[in-house]
């Protein structure tokens, strides 16, 4: 059962960044994106929260705690992925910053030690190899001007890791995952709201914040579902699973905009797929 919702996560974690680049080949405006997805993302954890019966926790103030740090990790996360994007192609930015998941393997396999087979080791290999691989673009240079672009690249990793590693923390310490997340997103919408010093177009702001809302809403289930994932079964399993979202992007990429993969790129999905069967044996 958990092997399935782990790989629900990934699908519907996947939607999130397609609506994502859907309203960034619209031209859509970043940071309104960005508001629209926390904004609707805290709504459906605040909901989840309510139905389930966990508002009540947000007195406690380790939920808080939680809450900031992961927010923290999500919020400042994503906004030096963007910014490393100026600086460094997509093609090494993209599977580096989900490196991350490397950490979280370590700390649920070496901390809390969870069991990992040399079977299953090979479908993590794998389905890490099918995230840095999907990205790859054969016409995109590699070569990395910007020195700065190093330092946002590994900060970007450890927030990130953040925001992965602390749910399974939470999870360890018997913490409910929804009013963590609602905390977390609710601060990460307080964030967008600067307004930065480049005013988008009114039609930028709109395609920007209305498909950044309905990325958020997969955005919700998708880290619902991963926190349910690692209640039910391993982090060290759980979490590369997760990682693989970005094929999602790529997949309907292939249906909708006729994006052709390079033999590298389809090689991922083989990976993808053949890890996915060895883990579950």
């Amino acid at each position: 059962m958990w092997l399935a919702t782990a790989i629900g996560s990934a699908v519907l974690f996947g939607f999130a960044g397609w609506w994502m680049k859907v309203s960034q080949m619209r031209g859509g405006s970043t940071r309104l994106l960005l508001l629209g997805l926390y904004g609707s993302g805290a709504l459906g954890f605040g909901v989840h929260a309510a139905i389930e019966g966990t508002l009540d926790k947000l007195a406690d103030p380790i939920i808080w705690i939680a809450g900031i740090v992961i927010g923290a990790g999500s919020a400042w996360g994503n906004a030096l992925f963007m910014k490393a994007l100026h600086y460094g192609p997509a093609s090494l930015t993209s599977p580096l910053t989900n490196m991350n998941i490397i950490l979280v393997v370590a700390l649920s396999t070496l901390w809390y030690k969870e069991p990992l087979s040399a079977s299953e080791a090979i479908g993590i290999t794998l389905l890490l190899l099918a995230v840095v691989f999907i990205a790859y673009k054969r016409k995109e240079p590699l070569t990395i001007k910007e020195k700065r672009w190093f330092i946002i690249v590994g900060a970007a990793i450890l927030l990130f890791a953040l925001r992965n590693g602390g749910l399974k923390v939470t999870e360890e310490l018997g913490l409910p995952s929804a009013p963590i997340l609602f905390i977390a997103y609710a601060l990460s919408l307080g964030w967008f709201f600067i307004p930065d010093h480049h005013a988008a177009p009114r039609s930028a702001k709109r395609t920007g914040l209305w498909f950044g809302i309905i990325a958020g809403l997969f955005s919700y289930g998708g880290l619902q579902l991963y926190a349910a994932a690692l209640s039910t079964g391993q982090a060290n399993l759980a979490a590369p699973i997760f990682a693989t979202n970005s094929l999602v992007v790529a997949a309907l990429a292939i249906a909708v905009y006729k994006e052709k993969l390079t033999l590298v790129q389809w090689a991922a999905f083989a990976f993808t797929i053949i890890g996915l069967i060895i883990i579950r044996l």
